[in-house]
């Protein structure tokens, strides 16, 4: 299988990928725009996603370029502290870090976020990646309306273990990474794409 041509999405070169969609068909056009109205505001609300996916454990949070938790929408520059179940790596303080490289509202009806591994904000002097993919993996982050339907999707491309951490971090990472690119990740990214869409 190869993955979807995009526009905004990077093109996939080397290591593994996804393309991760749901979609939710809403007949009534008031209601539609209503849905979508909400989609956004839960697309935006970083800190929240958990709640929208309660079958995983992973947990989401909006920082700014300190590292400090924040409450607002997303900008460009901001980082994303992730928490995963398991042992975190010792250079992102047991957490792992992506920054928003991207932040697209230009297209009707359709918002992007995208993401890239990074280092820990509070770690200004260090150069080393807390994150188990290298940063040449990006993760972007779709909402949109078409037709009569809703559609979240999230998009991995060119994911590939992050092996320049030490050698305990590089242990973990691996392992990690491998149970993403066997599908792991996808079943944490399917949930809440699906957890995004539902509104009862």
């Amino acid at each position: 299988m190869k993955p979807k041509k995009i526009p905004g999405v990077p093109q996939q070169i080397k290591g593994s990928f996804h393309d991760t969609e749901s979609v939710k068909e809403i007949e009534n056009p008031q209601a539609l725009e209503t849905k979508f109205d909400i989609l956004k505001q839960r697309f935006f609300a970083i800190n929240n996603w958990r709640k929208y996916c309660r079958e995983t454990s992973a947990d989401f949070k909006l920082c700014d370029s300190s590292g400090n938790i924040v409450e607002r929408l997303p900008e460009i520059g901001d980082y994303i502290r992730i928490d995963i179940p398991g042992p975190g790596g010792s250079e992102g303080r047991s957490f792992d870090w992506v920054q928003i490289v991207q932040i697209d509202l230009g297209i009707p009806n359709q918002v992007m976020i995208q993401c890239r591994p990074s280092r820990d904000p509070v770690k200004k002097s260090s150069r080393k990646i807390a994150h188990f993919y290298s940063n040449s993996a990006t993760s972007t982050f779709f909402v949109s309306k078409c037709g009569n339907a809703i559609k979240a999707g999230i998009y991995g491309r060119n994911e590939s273990p992050n092996l320049k951490s030490g050698f305990f971090n590089v242990i973990r990472n691996y392992m990690i990474a491998i149970g993403g690119m066997l599908g792991f990740s996808k079943i944490q990214w399917k949930c809440l794409t699906k957890g995004l869409l539902d509104f009862e």
